[in-house]
């Protein structure tokens, strides 16, 4: 290492220069992760938070707009009860709406029709759960909102009343709206339109959006033969946030960025490198002449690449996630969780490390003879 610190010390300018990109690489990591995870969490939350293992939706729907298409019936719920390894199935209904409060606040709602009591009703953090129809239990997000117990949220343009009676615990949202856990025959009365005093067909009772599946604990549900047997086409828990509006387009984008952002890293690194084994080829040369060997060679330059990295990208991570947590107060979709943060700043110093050893390895072809005028 004494050639390497020597050089950090002698070339600081140059090497605080590179530092400072890697720095702003690893800001933009970490802002990009966070970013990543918030708008995950504002579009899936309340799948993620459901107690189930996966859902049946009907048969051939398209998989990324299955909970807008799909229209299950009641035959679905009972032959998926029947099936080996699943403890509970339950119908679903899922619909999207525009609300009022009777005090004036508009909010947009995702509404859960659930049957009460089941394993889908949710427990509440305030209030009591719903206990029958014209009741709903809405996220803690909307409740930050404005929407407080007691009020009436008025859906338009139906005008059908629901009394809010609970507020739930952290974050449940879906497609980035607001949640709101309903009884499954007034979301089936929401979803046909009804309006007080219409008369309702029987068909509107037997329609919901998906039956919702929990295997036992540790088993294995062979989702293809039960979808065989009810005529659904099923997805994980995990495969349905798919589903999700935008989900899929929002992920796919943040991913592609960031796979870019790696790569540039790489190179960046690597660029910096070469430049700086081109400008000291004269010295590195009379080390090989005195007896250095290349190992020596190698392990000094990785060991300075290794510091630079370590350095700046403690620095820009410490930057990175101060300005996180003051965008996480915000009403951006932001939020800082240690395994995206982590795996981001390994990968940076990975690929760096990478960039600098493709670079270092000119090292392995300078001639002694340079240090003696063999060139000439």
């Amino acid at each position: 290492m004494f050639l390497a610190l020597r050089e950090l010390v002698f070339a600081r300018g140059r090497f605080a220069l590179m530092g400072a990109v890697v720095a702003l690489i690893a800001i933009l990591m970490v802002l990009l992760s966070g970013l990543s995870v918030g708008l995950a969490n504002d579009g899936v939350s309340g799948l993620q938070r459901m107690p189930v293992t996966s859902l049946a939706f009907q048969e051939d729907v398209s998989k990324d707009s299955a909970f807008s298409r799909s229209v299950v019936g009641e035959n679905a719920v009972e032959s998926w009860s029947k099936q080996d390894g699943v403890a509970e199935a339950e119908p679903f209904g899922n619909t999207l709406v525009n609300a009022r409060t009777d005090k004036g606040l508009e909010i947009d709602l995702a509404l859960f029709g659930v049957e009460v009591g089941s394993f889908l009703d949710p427990d509440v953090a305030e209030g009591s759960p719903i206990a029958g129809e014209g009741e709903v239990v809405v996220s803690g997000t909307a409740a930050e909102e404005g929407v407080k117990i007691g009020d009436t949220v008025v859906l338009q343009p139906s005008g059908t009343e629901l009394k809010v009676v609970g507020v739930l615990a952290d974050q449940h949202t879906f497609g980035h709206v607001d949640l709101g856990y309903i009884a499954l025959k007034t979301w089936q009365e929401i979803r046909a339109g009804v309006r007080a005093g219409d008369a309702v067909p029987d068909r509107v009772y037997d329609e919901f959006t998906a039956v919702a599946v929990k295997a036992e604990d540790s088993a294995e549900v062979d989702l293809a033969a039960g979808d065989e047997a009810a005529g659904t086409t099923s997805l994980t828990r995990e495969e349905s946030y798919g589903g999700s509006p935008g989900y899929t387009a929002e992920t796919s984008t943040l991913q592609l960025i960031q796979g870019f952002l790696y790569a540039i890293s790489a190179l960046v690194v690597g660029a910096f490198f070469t430049v700086l084994t081109i400008q000291r080829r004269q010295e590195i040369a009379v080390l090989r002449a005195l007896g250095a060997s290349t190992g020596y060679l190698l392990r000094d330059s990785l060991m300075q690449s290794i510091v630079l990295l370590v350095a700046s990208a403690g620095i820009g991570i410490g930057i990175g996630l101060a300005a996180g947590a003051a965008l996480a107060t915000t009403s951006m979709p932001f939020a800082l969780e240690a395994g995206p943060v982590i795996g981001a700043t390994v990968l940076l110093l990975v690929l760096g490390l990478a960039g600098a050893a493709v670079a270092v390895v000119r090292l392995t072809r300078i001639d002694p003879l340079t240090a003696l005028g063999g060139s000439r």
